[in-house]
């Protein structure tokens, strides 16, 4: 089929950019779908000064070196935004919005996430020439001048005491009363006795004033109504991340309250040859590094979840005879014996069984899909369905064929 993948991204950061570089030098079939700009959140970014490799380039240039690269594997690219999926089904199904479909034997969602805006006027215009979103990304450009920071809890105050690190005074907007902040005890204490940090209380920002640059925000006071403009050179909104999973809500992938997918050091989800990397899943950091750490994990995992499935499809459901599946350990001698013998039964009988070994140690998908909780175990299959099994070296092995 046309639209049949080996693998499919969703979504173009350095997650999915990264992904799509392993995915394709790994030879498989692979197409990245992005709503946007490849890129995404990186693209607001002015410079970029700590990934390795590049002393200092912009977020779009660097962007624009994944890509080239991913495209020197033959990945393929389509911008549209996802809004169906189905993964219940060995192929995993996406849909765009223009409706069309494609199928996967393996999926990465890489959609990422966007801060949570306020949409106040100049918010959107002055995005990456003075407007921020991330102290570690930023910090460092605004060094001895005046920013605001919005917002008051845990990531706002804590990032705003690292730009005082670089910036001669941080100014917090805060909507509550003198003193109260919606982040823990010690972060506040810290804040509130820091000699670069001052707050401006009972207030909320209405607009960011500039022509090309940041030069200033207008503040309202909600008490009294007053307004008053604030010279400033940048201001940085913490009031929130969104994760961009929204179209994943009833595609049976795990999230949590706030939509963001857990998932374990193999960056799997709860569904199989599902994946989910970037800042779209749960994590500590979210930077353009460990961004392409995830991908590639997830990518060599998806690769090998691949051929899992291909030798499966071509040594169990296309077989001719009948499959004695063995799931055993490499390194163990006993399981190693059981293997042995296994072999002389099923060449003794004459029934002509096609025996296959499964490693339990690299092949843990296959494990699950039979519930196998001990080894040894063998599993009788003709064409993938169970006959039945053995499981353990307590049971004897006479009688199973």
């Amino acid at each position: 089929m046309a639209n049949s993948y080996d693998l499919i991204i969703i979504g173009g950061g350095p997650a999915g950019l990264s992904a799509a570089i392993y995915g394709g030098r790994a030879k498989l079939k692979t197409l990245v779908i992005n709503k946007g700009a490849i890129g995404g959140l990186v693209n607001t970014t002015r410079e970029i000064v700590n990934y390795p490799g590049y002393g200092q380039i912009s977020g779009p240039d660097l962007m624009k070196d994944f890509k080239k690269h991913a495209e020197t594997f033959g990945v393929e690219f389509l911008k549209g935004e996802i809004t169906q999926t189905d993964f219940s089904q060995a192929e995993k199904k996406v849909v765009t919005k223009k409706g069309q479909e494609f199928l996967a034997k393996a999926v990465i969602v890489a959609c990422g996430s966007e801060p949570r805006l306020l949409n106040i006027p100049g918010e959107k215009r002055l995005r990456g020439m003075g407007v921020a979103y991330c102290a570690t990304c930023d910090a460092e450009f605004f060094e001895g001048e005046d920013v605001v920071v919005v917002g008051s809890g845990d990531q706002a105050i804590e990032e705003g005491m690292f730009i005082t690190k670089f910036a001669r005074k941080v100014t917090v907007i805060v909507l509550h009363d003198e003193g109260i902040l919606d982040c823990n005890k010690v972060s506040a204490e810290r804040a509130l006795n820091h000699e670069k940090m001052e707050f401006i209380w009972n207030s909320t920002i209405e607009e960011v004033v500039g022509k090309e640059n940041v030069e200033g925000v207008k503040i309202k006071n909600l008490k009294t109504g007053s307004t008053a403009e604030l010279s400033c050179q940048g201001v940085f909104f913490f009031v929130g991340m969104v994760p961009s999973t929204g179209y994943l809500k009833d595609g049976g992938i795990e999230m949590d309250k706030r939509g963001y997918i857990p998932v374990n050091e193999l960056m799997e989800t709860n569904l199989e040859g599902v994946y989910a990397v970037g800042d779209n899943r749960v994590k500590y950091l979210r930077q353009v590094v460990s961004a392409a750490g995830d991908g590639a994990t997830a990518a060599v995992a998806a690769e090998r979840y691949i051929e899992e499935v291909n030798d499966f499809n071509r040594n169990v459901l296309q077989s001719d005879k009948k499959v004695l599946l063995l799931f055993f350990n490499a390194q163990d001698n006993e399981s190693i014996k059981y293997r042995t013998a296994l072999e002389k039964l099923n060449e003794k009988s004459g029934t002509d069984y096609k025996i296959l070994s499964v490693d339990m140690a690299t092949k843990k998908n296959l494990a699950e899909r039979y519930a196998i909780k001990t080894i040894p175990s063998v599993v009788v299959l003709d064409k993938g369905t169970e006959i039945s099994r053995l499981e353990g070296l307590e049971e004897s092995l006479e009688g199973l064929i």
